[in-house]
């Protein structure tokens, strides 16, 4: 049940940023995300469940030796990565990495105004918590109809949306668990990412597909 997963203060705003396809630059988004609420007076603290890549936790860590190095006041967040489970985990693996995260998630929630998520670019069952833990999910994409695929289906002669595919109806799954234990739906936020300044037939259709 949603309860036994999602243990978060009431007045925190659990922000995921995900997508079952990797290259998306859900790592750069969450990191500006995390710095946006920091510089405007939030308190922030960052969850990386991407325990092989660690691209979010390399970015603050980066940033806090940068800061250090040149002696700069950088606003950085409480960051923390939950290490990855084994490549072929049980369901008790799994238990005990989703009753980790929540006890994360739950410390975090308990003093911080925010909690941004990163998850991992592939089907991962941490993924699956943090998507119903979301208040907010953010997903960000490629001008490219290869990455509006994992989204939805699109008729190659009309670009008009055939279907929703699996991604969106993980969206879906994790946004109906909530709404069942009686907390609002995830806000699913859809962004278009490293946009090319030319203006080219491509990036029309993918905007009107959108």
């Amino acid at each position: 049940m949603l309860e036994e997963r999602v243990a978060s203060s009431p007045s925190t705003r659990v922000i995921c940023v995900g997508n079952e396809k990797g290259g998306s630059g859900k790592s750069t988004v969450a990191i500006h995300i995390a710095i946006a609420l920091l510089r405007m007076g939030q308190s922030v603290a960052t969850i990386d469940l991407d325990g092989r890549q660690r691209s979010f936790t390399h970015y603050v860590d980066n940033r806090i030796a940068w800061a250090r190095q040149r002696g700069r006041d950088l606003p950085a967040p409480t960051h923390v990565c939950l290490d990855d489970e084994p490549e072929f985990s049980g369901a008790q693996d799994e238990a005990a990495g989703i009753a980790a995260f929540n006890r994360t998630l739950a410390t975090l929630a308990a003093d911080y105004s925010y909690v941004v998520i990163d998850s991992p670019g592939h089907q991962h069952y941490l993924a699956q918590a943090a998507h119903a833990a979301a208040d907010i999910l953010v997903t960000p994409l490629n001008d490219s109809f290869v990455d509006l695929d994992v989204i939805a289906s699109v008729d190659p002669e009309t670009f008009a949306i055939a279907g929703s595919n699996h991604y969106a109806q993980v969206v879906e799954e994790a946004r109906a668990e909530r709404e069942a234990a009686g907390k609002p739906p995830t806000d699913w936020v859809v962004l278009r990412n490293r946009l090319g300044a030319t203006n080219s037939r491509n990036r029309r259709v993918i905007d009107q597909a959108l």
